[in-house]
């Protein structure tokens, strides 16, 4: 199969000031938001699947999610958190990076 560049398509992103200065800390934070779309079993495959969280581990997060509202899930650089990030939204979680 060959990739044809005129068939990808890429989507410009653009930052404010305060995210570029955010991303400027040594450490940030991957927040994973509740939110009425994602079941817990999917919850629970996706930080098991992406983020090698053990079954029990993923649980625990996903009852904290729940009755917290949010729950840190992974700590590391911005550009690290980013593509977590980018991963888990495409998966249909609602995540952020603090």
């Amino acid at each position: 199969m060959t990739l044809n560049m005129a068939d990808v398509e890429t989507k410009e992103e653009t930052f404010t000031l305060e995210e570029i200065l955010t991303s400027l800390k040594k450490s940030h934070r991957l927040i994973l938001w509740n939110d009425d779309t994602n079941t817990f079993e999917h919850v629970i495959h996706c930080l098991c699947h992406y983020l090698d969280y053990s079954e029990s581990e993923a649980e625990k997060i996903a009852w904290t999610v729940h009755t917290k509202g949010k729950c840190a899930i992974l700590e590391g650089s911005f550009t690290e958190m980013e593509v977590y990030r980018k991963i888990l939204k495409q998966e249909g979680l609602t995540v952020s990076v603090e």
